[in-house]
């Protein structure tokens, strides 16, 4: 059941996916994917590998949308494509092994993009 705090930050967040302009949608890809490999690691590194499962598997995810929403016509798509393939080929190693290391390597990978795509879109911190 949920509760009223719940549903007001259910009807928050869809708002502010709703609203949000391209460059922000991207960024809040990337705080996402952030969020669930930062929540993959924290639940590898305390031994739980059901959570750590889940998390990086919604990392996954991320990455396979941020992989559908490139525009082929360009080559700066078709490297895009081709390091978020990277990404996720190595979350999936993670996932398998269960392995903090590699969760780091891409961490700070997606950490460096993000950063630039926030300065391109010119975003506050």
């Amino acid at each position: 059941m949920y509760s009223p705090t719940t549903n007001a930050y259910n009807r928050y967040k869809t708002t502010s996916v709703q609203t949000a302009n391209p460059g922000k949608l991207l960024l809040m890809l990337y705080d996402g994917l952030i969020l669930f490999l930062k929540k993959g690691k924290q639940a590898v590194e305390s031994g739980n590998p059901g959570e750590a499962h889940v998390n990086l598997i919604n990392a996954q995810d991320i990455i396979s949308e941020l992989m559908s929403t490139l525009k082929m016509d360009y080559e700066i798509s078709q490297n895009l494509f081709q390091l978020y393939d990277y990404w996720k080929r190595r979350v999936m190693d993670a996932n398998i092994k269960k392995d903090d290391k590699i969760i780091d390597e891409v961490l700070s990978l997606v950490e460096d993009l993000r950063d630039v795509w926030a300065e391109a879109a010119g975003v506050q911190e």
